[in-house]
């Protein structure tokens, strides 16, 4: 190192020696950000293709599980069906298409039951038609005081 700085003095001179080191310095320090880069580079795709890797081994151990439990649904589909057709004596399909009855509301015409009531029999026979607040509940069996409703 000291024999390469001797022979940089003599042959640059003093004067030009501290700028050919500055851009000697910044030329070795960009060789190494890109050193750095071209690394870091090839890491990330070692670790993609490990990633990948991983990847499809679990994608593999899925489908082989997936592949397991739908061979067992259907032995056990198979089974069942057999085993509720000899309990039965019919086929299990022909009790599962049975028709459903539709459920049906038994107060399907209560609006129109009360609708139809005239308003004067209503007032007459003391059938409250509006609604009255708390207050004027109260005030309305209020002793001694006489409401304006």
């Amino acid at each position: 190192m000291a024999l390469i700085g001797a022979v940089a003095l003599v042959v640059i001179g003093p004067e030009k020696l501290p700028a050919v080191a500055r851009t000697l310095g910044a030329l070795i320090g960009k060789a190494q950000r890109y050193v750095a880069d071209v690394k870091a580079e090839v890491n990330r795709s070692m670790d993609l293709e490990e990633l990948k890797k991983m990847k499809d081994s679990v994608e593999n151990a899925a489908r082989d599980v997936q592949n397991s439990v739908q061979t067992a649904s259907n032995e056990f589909e198979k089974d069942w069906a057999d085993t509720t057709a000899q309990l039965t004596g019919e086929s299990w399909a022909a009790n599962v298409t049975a028709p459903v009855p539709e459920y049906q509301n038994p107060k399907k015409k209560w609006r129109l039951k009360r609708g139809a009531t005239p308003h004067w029999y209503k007032a007459r026979m003391g059938v409250r038609t509006k609604a009255l607040s708390g207050a004027a509940r109260v005030a309305k069996f209020r002793p001694g005081i006489k409401p304006n409703v």
